[in-house]
């Protein structure tokens, strides 16, 4: 929803000590006075002597919505940051004249694609300047004076004779009044006090100081804790289980068999057959778990392995048999080859990736007759809403979802088959119970970024110069058992037909060939671009130095004049080439490319993508000695349009960054016998704090609409750093991770 209307959204109440309650809400079935007024279940709170309250409706998961959305509302209020505490608001519901019958009652709650601030932008600044402006009349009317006299300040009205008074005391009549059904006025930027500033996250002081409750933090007397072992085959089941031993373990109080996904359904709810262990508490739950005694039944994937899976992708590129679909084509691409002076191809190899949140899955549920509650760390409550209803049969509308702090998410938590699982123990034995997991759980029962080989090709004529690019992938295509992919490209989150350099070659195909595999493929942080950008912006490189040309001037002649080009995947419509030019030329400027001289052993590489509305520039200096390498500049330049918080920015431009260096660098999932090998951090190795570099982040201030920075940050970074191991080396890198290829 792009604006607010009385009728659509808002609501107005006074309560009893005289304050202002704002609910976003639908007026003609709202809920009872007394739930409008308390908690967190409005967006806006306006009580005499008391901070001014602004509900965060998203879902946190690290990237600062908490803080950056309430901003947008402060902002058009114009109340100082300093006056307002933020509340997280829950999911919610609410009955409307919709195809479903119902409406999310606070708009986009979800977190995923980077699109909270694009799409609170305008919406929510429009509830700011609705709130702001029935006080101001409430002011004209007690002061009987034409509202152009008034302005606002700090949360107070001011009237230009000098008189002022605060919004509290304003606030039982102002809920008296109508509000606009059409879009106010918003201020320009110019005018911004709030937006554009750097700002604390709304609780920094509690993360820090441990107050910070996170999902697998939820407590409720009397429920129960549960652990459950799973089948380590994908589609296996449970082929014999004796429980004995386990509820033989003092505090475990059932065993419960969870059903393996229905292979006719898909991938709907649960990941894997398992044996649900319940207890007392944690430690209880864990040692019956232990003490289970499972057989498992291989599954019809039980002879996987990540190593047959690329033999598998190789052969179907190198067989001219092979029947790709076809994803784009522009001019002629064989006729290009045909007639080139030169032909470059190369092939980069991507992994299976696994998200591995700093807080493993978890969920409190308490199902009750017509009633339900949910306590998680998630990113799509309305999925998770939409799973407890198909499983239990209960009306949304009575389904309460609270949605706390998550210690991350990355893609993970946009998938509610833990909160499946949960439901499933719940309606087994009849009692709330807290689901805990793992991070062995977490590892090795994943939504998987899909792994696979690019295949890339370009021409040159006798000059040098670029004629035809090509771009073959075969990969384990995401749609893999998801109903609702069912219509989807067979190559979406694995190839990017309308990235650059599309568009700026006239002969250019893009094709793809989707590879079976048992493993769950999901969404991992900045999906499609962090799956080809690494191929792409390498191979940019290695045709640069085939032809003799300086990498960073080969970009800029490539990305041309700035204009727009049709750009059909997320973050579109369009995509724009002096943007990308515009962060390129940044970083390169703020590394000292091309003007300061290196040491011995020393290269610099970069890489620029458009990733989801926004564009972002890597440059790196590195040193590679003793077939160890070794970060010395990081330089990472984003332009996001309209910033609203510059350091949340900041921090999720540096988050990604190490992110995306540990990634390239150690981690991959591998498979064999259709097992997953990794477990836990021993084998699946983070970047180390001794090893990561100071990220240098530089923000373009733009003119243009905001898109959101949570996934920005990523795709660059392993393509500029293997970019700059050429520069140092004179060795390409061409799959991922790095690990000990320097060494050969």
């Amino acid at each position: 929803m792009s604006t607010l209307s009385r009728r659509a959204f808002m609501q107005l109440s006074a309560t009893a000590l005289g304050g202002l309650v704002f609910n976003v809400g639908f007026p003609a079935r709202a809920k009872a006075f007394a739930d409008r007024v308390q908690g967190p279940w409005v967006f806006v709170r306006i009580d005499p002597d008391q901070p001014i309250v602004i509900g965060a409706r998203g879902a946190e998961i690290g990237q600062g919505v908490k803080t950056s959305l309430p901003m947008l509302i402060a902002e058009e209020l114009d109340v100082g940051w300093p006056q307002v505490k933020v509340e997280q608001l829950p999911y919610a519901l609410i009955p409307a004249e919709t195809e479903a019958g119902i409406a999310a009652k606070y708009g986009p709650q979800g977190a995923g694609g980077s699109t909270s601030i694009p799409d609170g932008f305008e919406e929510l600044r429009q509830v700011g300047a609705k709130l702001r402006r029935v006080l101001m009349q409430a002011a004209a009317e007690r002061w009987q004076t034409p509202i152009e006299a008034l302005s606002t300040r700090d949360g107070r009205v001011l009237h230009a004779d000098g008189r002022e008074i605060a919004y509290a005391q304003l606030a039982a009549r102002a809920a008296e009044l109508p509000i606009s059904e059409d879009p106010v006025a918003l201020k320009s930027a110019k005018d911004f006090r709030i937006i554009g500033k750097a700002t604390r996250v709304a609780d920094a002081e509690d993360i820090v100081t441990g107050r910070a409750t996170f999902g697998i933090d939820a407590r409720v007397d009397g429920a129960l804790v549960a652990m459950i072992a799973r089948c380590p085959y994908f589609e296996g089941d449970i082929e014999s289980l004796d429980g004995r031993a386990a509820l033989a373990v003092p505090g475990v109080r059932h065993v419960v068999r969870i059903p393996r996904p229905d292979p006719d359904k898909g991938l709907v709810t649960n990941l894997a057959a398992g044996v649900a262990v319940v207890a007392d508490d944690t430690w209880s739950a864990k040692k019956g778990r232990d003490a289970l005694k499972v057989t498992w039944k291989r599954g019809p994937w039980s002879g996987d392995s990540s190593a047959a899976l690329e033999q598998k992708a190789l052969r179907a590129l190198d067989d001219p048999g092979s029947s790709f679909d076809d994803a784009r084509s522009d001019g002629d691409f064989a006729a290009a080859r045909a007639s080139a002076a030169r032909v470059i191809e190369a092939d980069y190899f991507m992994p299976f990736l696994a998200h591995c949140t700093m807080e493993p899955q978890n969920a409190f549920i308490d199902l009750r007759e017509d009633s339900a509650l949910l306590i998680a760390s998630m990113q799509s409550p309305g999925g998770a809403s939409r799973m407890i209803n198909a499983m239990t049969g209960i009306n949304r509308l009575n389904i309460d979802i609270r949605m706390p702090r998550a210690g991350g998410g990355f893609g993970r938590r946009l998938e509610n088959d833990f909160v499946a699982e949960a439901v499933h123990i719940a309606k087994a034995i009849g009692k709330p119970l807290r689901l805990i997991w793992t991070r062995e759980d977490d590892m090795q029962n994943d939504w998987y970024r899909p792994s696979g080989v690019h295949r890339l090709a370009a021409t040159l004529d006798e000059n040098g110069a670029l004629t035809g690019w090509s771009h073959r992938a075969a990969a384990s295509d995401r749609r893999f058992r998801l109903p609702d992919f069912a219509d989807a490209s067979s190559w979406i989150a694995c190839l990017d037909p309308d990235a650059f350099p599309a568009g700026c070659i006239a002969n250019y195909q893009a094709e793809f060939m989707p590879l079976e595999f048992g493993l769950a493929r999901g969404w991992w942080r900045g999906p499609l671009p962090s799956f080809t950008a690494f191929a792409i912006q390498s191979f940019v490189d290695e045709i640069a130095a085939a032809a003799g040309q300086d990498p960073l001037a080969f970009r800029l002649k490539l990305l041309g004049e700035a204009r727009e080009m049709p750009y059909s995947d997320h973050g579109g419509p369009t995509i724009h080439t002096g943007r990308l030019a515009g962060v390129l030329k940044r970083a390169a400027n703020e590394i000292g490319y091309g003007i300061n001289t290196l040491p011995e052993g020393h290269g610099i590489g970069m890489a620029v993508h458009f990733v989801f509305g926004g564009y972002t520039a890597h440059a790196m200096q590195v040193s590679v000695r003793e077939g160890r390498v070794r970060v010395h500049r990081c330089v990472c330049v984003t332009d996001v349009g309209q910033v609203v918080n510059p350091l949340g920015v900041e921090a999720q431009m540096m988050g990604a960054t190490i992110d995306g260096l540990s990634t390239a660098l150690n981690l991959q999932i591998t498979v064999h016998d259709g097992k997953i090998e990794q477990g836990n951090f021993p084998d699946y190795p983070l970047l180390r704090m001794a090893d990561a570099p100071d990220v240098e982040v530089h923000i373009l201030h733009t003119e243009f609409a905001p898109s959101g920075a949570g996934e920005m940050g990523i795709p660059t970074v392993a393509p500029a750093l293997t970019n700059a191991i050429f520069a140092a080396s004179g060795k390409r890198i061409r799959r991922l991770p790095i690990g000990n290829q320097l060494q050969s």
